[in-house]
């Protein structure tokens, strides 16, 4: 659903199609066009950093395929259709059907050579992308010569939290979506500095910032041997990844990837379970759950077939877990099951961050995108008229009241960046106006009365007019700036 931030900037969009050359219109058009669809939410990282099974997960259908192939190393767009239906669409515009696998899954085969494949087209019926467009990258690559050098020195690539072999199309992909997560893996070293400082110069300039990117630190399963419970180093040290990398990612969530595939998308059967429990009565079942080829090899009652499908849809961990749950409760149906596996995956916690930071402010993410694309079209016109056009009818739109949160959400993004230094608890009383509409999370007033808040907002707009006028830097007196007449606007809010 269209938000009324981006409602209306379709609406100037369709006015400046109507008053500018064919070629702006064409563009100007593309934009009004995206505001419709729903948010584009990209999915960056490594090769084998988990990203498709985390995309999997996100839709709730195992389709994209999570062993290397083809159809891995090319952009895939997830988004709802009447039908399911996948497309590669080539770098001429054309369109090239294929079907789903046995499986159900993308063909690993593309049928068209990768050079010429500008992106995998896949609409699903899912009903968790109706408000919701996944992209799944081959790997973000760094965007210079510069950055590469610097995160091979810094960690060589295997310890690199990004690809350095991978074409433009993934960073292309990354700056135009409206939010990323971006997906590590233990690999990343949490003080290994340099190399998360190379990655955050190559994040900087694909346009992402803690108000629009989360980190997710996949595959915490596999942080300790065996079927050993891996969250007691996985929370530590996801916390410490998100403090090395503040000036990138909102927060970095952990999460068991492959748990959450196998239950978001119904992969447990019965027989599954079956399996399960009577391997929870092998009286060797330390020894086999000490490592996977232990757990393949040893003799079981269970067959090596079905052993091999618990390992790759529930790891040992997730093994360990299931038989833990299975024997203190035998009749534990399969649904059930799933349900507890999900919930030691971590996922829920993901599903819950995405929806307060991306689709909850989805509106104004895809608004401020739209109007940014506009202001970049402006600059990049030959033609007078038609940049004047744009200029004029941007400007006219942020004169709104409404369309000042914008400008503080563009603000809070330069602060959260570190592009503009502020005080700490400046920057964060900023990012709490930048990213929600509630006064009372905003004024940290939780019990407040109306008359509080309002007094309360009126207080922090003076605190930062004075800020401005006094002490600031040029570039911190325009944050001041946008940042009172936020607060002086969330008071006539409260109280009109």
């Amino acid at each position: 659903m269209t938000g009324p931030l981006s409602a209306r900037l379709a609406t100037l969009c369709d006015e400046i199609v109507a008053s500018t050359g064919p070629d702006v219109a064409g563009q100007v058009r593309h934009i009004g066009e995206r505001l419709h669809e729903p948010l584009r939410v990209a999915i960056a990282g490594r090769l084998k950093a988990g990203k498709s099974t985390l995309v999997n997960a996100l839709i709730g259908r195992r389709v994209a395929p999570t062993a290397v192939g083809e159809c891995t190393r090319v952009v895939t767009r997830f988004r709802y259709g009447p039908a399911d239906r996948v497309d590669v669409v080539c770098r001429d515009g054309s369109r090239h059907s294929l079907p789903l696998d046995d499986d159900g899954m993308i063909p690993q085969r593309l049928g068209v050579p990768a050079a010429r494949v500008a992106y995998v087209d896949v609409t699903l019926t899912s009903a968790k992308l109706l408000d919701l467009t996944v992209v799944d990258t081959p790997g973000l690559a760094s965007t210079d010569a510069l950055v590469s050098e610097r995160a091979a020195e810094a960690a060589g690539t295997a310890t690199a939290p990004f690809d350095l072999d991978i074409d433009a199309d993934s960073t292309s992909e990354v700056a135009a979506a409206e939010a990323v997560v971006y997906v590590f893996t233990q690999a990343v070293r949490a003080d290994d500095v340099r190399a998360l400082e190379a990655f955050r110069a190559a994040s900087a300039r694909l346009a992402s910032s803690p108000i629009n990117a989360l980190g997710v630190f996949g595959k915490v399963d596999t942080l300790v041997g065996g079927a050993g419970d891996p969250w007691p180093v996985a929370a530590p040290l996801a916390g410490d990844q998100g403090r090395l990398l503040a000036r990138t990612v909102s927060e970095v969530v952990p999460v068991a990837g492959l748990l959450a595939e196998t239950a978001e998308t119904g992969r447990l059967t019965g027989a599954d379970v079956d399996a399960l429990r009577t391997l929870s009565a092998a009286p060797d079942l330390a020894v086999l759950l000490a490592s996977a080829d232990l757990f393949r090899s040893r003799p079981a009652d269970v067959p090596a077939e079905r052993r091999e499908r618990l390992l790759t849809g529930l790891d040992l961990y997730g093994i360990g877990f299931a038989i833990a749950q299975l024997r203190a409760e035998p009749g534990l149906s399969a649904s059930v099951l799933q349900q507890r596996l999900l919930a030691v995956s971590g996922f829920p916690r993901l599903r819950h961050t995405l929806q307060d930071a991306f689709r909850w402010r989805s509106d104004a993410i895809k608004a401020g995108w739209a109007l940014a694309r506009l202001e970049r079209l402006a600059g990049l016109t030959r033609d007078r008229s038609d940049r004047e056009t744009i200029r004029d009818a941007v400007e006219r739109v942020l004169r709104e009241p409404d369309y000042h949160r914008l400008r503080v959400i563009a603000a809070a993004q330069r602060v959260a960046t570190g592009d503009v230094p502020l005080p700490a608890e400046w920057e964060q009383e900023l990012t709490r106006l930048a990213t929600s509409t509630d006064p009372r999370w905003i004024l940290q007033l939780p019990e407040a009365p109306v008359d509080a808040l309002a007094e309360a907002a009126l207080q922090a707009a003076n605190r930062w007019r004075v800020f401005a006028v006094a002490g600031a830097g040029p570039a911190q007196s325009r944050v001041a700036q946008v940042a009172h007449r936020g607060f002086y606007l969330l008071s006539k809010q409260v109280r009109p």
